[in-house]
């Protein structure tokens, strides 16, 4: 199958990012190469690192890319650290995060991915690791899957749903999307307004298998300790606990200091480390005409202004 992505906020995100057209730039989610290619081909002289988990996204990236001055990394952007020191780069110009889920990885089938397709219970953006959505749903405890549908899914039925999965699972394992679908679809009320029952809780399980949520926090107060001074940060989300937590993260970094506020005199040291670029962008309706999955992305930046 083709690798196909359509990136989102494409001259937006590319504009808020480059600073210095010799700079180097890490694209965090690779994906297909659009936004990778975008941001090389702006570029005089200076570097882009691509890093992705999922080989099928380097290996097309790989092609897209090819004859350009760009490091591709098969790895996960919350270990920057690691993926920079071992390319001997001390600071960047900037970095690009496009979160979520990629449309290659949703219309890809056998990956498991869509509630549309019927396919082994997978969702892995990394192949390598061992963890899958069949784990999840059938090993996964009654108040575990609750806490997992409604912290990561914001599902309202997240009890029925689970309670669900346990009485089946009695007599065998749910082993395809499209069971698991079946599952849903016999727990929960039809859903008004025409959505698809289906899609919060296979967003809470891809969220899991590949922790979504719980390393971002890290991972974006690494990409700032790397910046160069003046460099920038961009990060496109697709929902709102991840905007939520980019938003706080930015937060924090911008403000001088975080004390309690009955506390009187400062005593954190905490010193704004960023400054934000104005508020969330949102798609074009030209753009989410174009690309419906577009409709719900956010896109923020912040510039670092000093080390911590």
């Amino acid at each position: 199958m083709i690798y196909t992505h359509a990136s989102v906020m494409l001259d937006e995100a590319v504009e808020k990012l480059i600073t210095d057209v010799s700079g180097t730039y890490v694209d965090g989610t690779l994906g297909g190469g659009g936004h990778a290619l975008e941001i090389i081909s702006r570029l005089d002289g200076g570097r882009l690192i691509g890093i992705d988990r999922d080989q099928e996204a380097i290996d097309a990236a790989s092609e897209r890319l090819k004859g350009h001055n760009v490091s591709l990394v098969r790895d996960n952007f919350a270990r920057l650290d690691e993926i920079l020191d071992s390319l001997s780069i001390d600071r960047i110009d900037g970095m690009l995060l496009d979160l979520g889920v990629s449309s290659h990885q949703i219309d890809s089938a056998p990956r498991g991915f869509s509630y549309m397709h019927d396919a082994p219970l997978d969702m892995r953006m990394d192949t390598r690791q061992t963890l899958t959505a069949f784990d999840v749903v059938n090993a996964y405890s009654e108040d575990r899957l609750v806490k997992i549908f409604s912290g990561y899914g914001e599902e309202r039925f997240s009890k029925r749903i689970a309670r669900a999965i346990v009485d089946f699972r009695r007599s065998k394992t749910i082993d395809t999307t499209g069971q698991l679908v079946d599952v849903i679809k016999r727990a929960v009320p039809p859903i008004k307004g025409g959505g698809h029952p289906a899609k919060r809780v296979f967003q809470a399980i891809r969220i899991e298998v590949n922790d979504e949520l719980s390393m971002l926090d890290g991972a974006l107060k690494s990409a700032v300790n790397r910046l160069k001074i003046g460099g920038r940060l961009v990060v496109i989300t697709f929902h709102s606990l991840e905007d939520r937590i980019v938003k706080s993260t930015f937060k924090e970094l911008a403000t001088d200091c975080i004390c309690p506020k009955n506390i009187p005199v400062c005593v954190c040291g905490h010193r704004a480390q960023i400054k934000i670029l104005g508020r969330a962008i949102a798609p074009t309706e030209e753009e989410i005409e174009r690309n419906p999955r577009a409709k719900s992305a956010k896109l923020r930046a912040a510039e670092k202004i000093q080390s911590a």
